[in-house]
């Protein structure tokens, strides 16, 4: 095999781990949180970012996937730290919208991360794109209006989450390169993860103790009932790594175009399968509005792109 096809054969199993990761960690967070009984959205992101603190360090320290950058100043941790606890807030959001939204829809709602970021990049750094590449993003605004006037399981409070988790991650990608533009202080992605993944469980920790309080008992008690309880929520937390890490490789290896274009795709590909597996009734609206949504995306990026 020449070198090219091994290289080719390389990137296309790293797309399917990424793929496989990012969807599988989004279909078992539902299946957990929805049809089996484990409605612990905190706990479970505490979960993830546990495998993700010890993953990673294991990955940097010992495989060395990446060099290690050390933080250098208390002013660069406190930045860190800053960034951790938007990061919790967006995923925290996410997984208590999975307790009472479609995975079809909350994949609609994400779709429009575009949007929210172009704002806070404006009202944070204002910075300013052409009017074409704003025009680009009234279908993605529209989109998610049509599909939520379209969607049999819409549920307000699962709604607001979503928004609010998806206006977070957005606004963690805006403050990440306000916070660690210096060339100093910049991070990738995998180390930035191993320092922000503790300081998540410090955060993670009490919150779910407190807004949480019975969540050890009936995790036990569902440990003793099902018996692949424990399998599903390691399997869960180690897919959650995967797709950081997998994220990360596939960036590495493929241009910003490529990803941009595969990321668009693995939002309707969760889509398609969720509804196979969960058997969400969908809509010919919400069809068409998530539709409209993804088109928004991608015409934004091309804009962006051509008029930068």
């Amino acid at each position: 095999m020449t070198s090219s096809k091994k290289e080719a054969l390389f990137i296309a199993s790293l797309i399917a781990l990424w793929y496989s990761s990012n969807i599988g960690v989004l279909l078992l967070n539902k299946f957990l949180l929805s049809n089996y009984g484990f409605r612990f959205p905190i706990f479970l992101t505490m979960c993830h970012m546990s495998a993700c603190a010890i993953l990673s360090y294991l990955s940097i320290v010992f495989l060395k996937i990446v060099p290690l950058q050390v933080v250098k100043s208390r002013p660069q941790l406190i930045k860190i730290a800053t960034l951790s606890v938007v990061f919790c807030g967006s995923v925290v959001g996410g997984n208590i919208s999975l307790s009472y939204l479609p995975v079809s829809f909350n994949q609609a709602v994400g779709a429009t991360t575009p949007f929210f970021t172009a704002v806070f990049a404006y009202l944070m750094t204002f910075k300013r794109e052409a009017w074409v590449t704003y025009a680009a993003l009234v279908p993605v605004v529209v989109g998610v209006i049509i599909a939520s006037g379209g969607e049999p399981g819409f549920h307000l409070f699962g709604f607001i989450m979503c928004i609010s988790a998806t206006a977070a991650r957005a606004c963690k990608s805006v403050l990440q390169g306000i916070l660690l533009s210096s060339e100093g202080e910049k991070l990738n992605s995998m180390n930035l993860l191993l320092y922000m993944s503790p300081i998540a469980v410090l955060v993670l920790l009490p919150s779910a103790l407190i807004m949480e309080p019975n969540v050890l008992d009936v995790t036990l008690e569902l440990g003793r009932k099902h018996k692949y309880m424990w399998l599903l929520l390691l399997l869960n937390s180690t897919m959650a790594y995967s797709a950081n890490l997998t994220n990360f490789l596939v960036t590495k290896h493929t241009s910003a175009l490529t990803l941009q274009v595969l990321g668009n795709a693995k939002g309707a590909v969760a889509v398609v399968i969720s509804i196979f597996i969960f058997r969400n009734p969908v809509t010919f609206v919400g069809i068409a509005g998530y539709s409209m949504t993804v088109l928004g995306v991608v015409a934004y990026g091309e804009a962006k792109r051509r008029f930068r």
